[in-house]
């Protein structure tokens, strides 16, 4: 039950507007008496569905606390944003009573710069609500280039790969990547495939991701769907060279069946290992998809799915 005080509290300056302003003002906050006041509803509860999703949202356990960290990928400036990202951090502390920070992750420099402002909102008289991201991007993310601290952390030099995507060091950067992904297949070959396609992902169509399928393609342990792919289509462009039209028919199909079967593995593989829950009927759907183009839009979204929905969302579209 709301106790009288409570009430007494905020209900003085539906009766005075005016009180505001003159009580902040004793505090050194130069508001000026209001010219007019218009109620509004209190209920902030959404009437209408409204659908807000961050890119990926992990509890970080630390030394003796915990907090939320919330990841959004930015490719371009976007004014909205920033009162989004507010809402997201509001949203979780309300909803899970701990910290939550905010990291932003930019492969344009101009972009980073405009993430880390700091972005205050309410009156400027007296910011209600302050956000401070951190920001990642191609000037604060280390160049490693050295194929002894890529295999120390590989999924920083992921990253670093991902971020100096455009710059000129990033030759480098992928050769040390794929040496220490090399020496991580013998212990890991999952992790492996899944930072080969994470790599070739980030690098999207920028002319280093040339470079990267030639690495992959003379790394013959990989056996990503990438790397599947680009040694089939060189095997099949030999074989049509020497055998004649059936035979090389007959080899294509096999190879495309062999991809099909490899992209299905690789995306349940994704999904178990991200924790995402599959059902039987939604297994079935997978293993029976025999098109390429389809298996590997849903092996894109497998990897920031936060359910099987994701995964086939829009689908139809296609």
């Amino acid at each position: 039950m709301v106790s009288s005080p409570h009430e007494a509290m905020h209900r003085i300056f539906e009766q005075d507007p005016g009180v505001f302003a003159r009580a902040v003002r004793a505090l050194g906050v130069p508001f000026e008496d209001p010219v007019s006041a218009t109620p509004f509803p209190t209920d902030l509860t959404e009437n209408r569905p409204l659908e807000r999703r961050v890119d990926t949202l992990l509890r970080i356990h630390a030394r003796g606390h915990s907090f939320l960290l919330a990841v959004e990928a930015q490719g371009k400036k976007d004014p909205g944003k920033p009162k989004d990202w507010a809402y997201y951090l509001a949203h979780l502390n309300a909803k899970y009573l701990m910290p939550s920070l905010l990291l932003v992750v930019c492969q344009d420099r101009s972009t980073a710069a405009w993430a880390s402002e700091t972005v205050n909102f309410g009156p400027p008289q007296w910011p209600a609500l302050t956000l401070r991201p951190l920001v990642l991007g191609p000037d604060n993310v280390p160049v490693i280039d050295d194929p002894i601290k890529a295999a120390s952390d590989i999924p920083l030099t992921v990253l670093s790969a991902v971020l100096h995507g455009r710059d000129p060091g990033v030759d480098a950067i992928l050769k040390a990547l794929a040496a220490a992904l090399k020496g991580l297949e013998v212990r890991d070959p999952e992790t492996a495939e899944i930072f080969v396609e994470l790599t070739s992902q980030g690098l999207g169509k920028a002319p280093a991701a040339n470079l990267w399928r030639d690495l992959v393609t003379d790394l013959s342990f990989f056996t990503s769907p990438l790397s599947q792919e680009l040694r089939a289509e060189g095997h099949s462009e030999g074989l049509a060279e020497g055998l004649a039209k059936g035979v090389a028919q007959g080899v294509t199909q096999g190879v495309a069946k062999g991809l099909v079967e490899a992209q299905i593995k690789d995306i349940l593989k994704l999904l178990d290992r991200r924790g995402v829950q599959v059902s039987s009927f939604d297994r079935s759907r997978i293993r029976s998809c025999d098109d390429l183009d389809t298996l590997s839009r849903w092996f894109d979204r497998a990897i920031t799915a936060a359910s099987i929905a994701e995964v086939f969302e829009d689908d139809s579209e296609h």
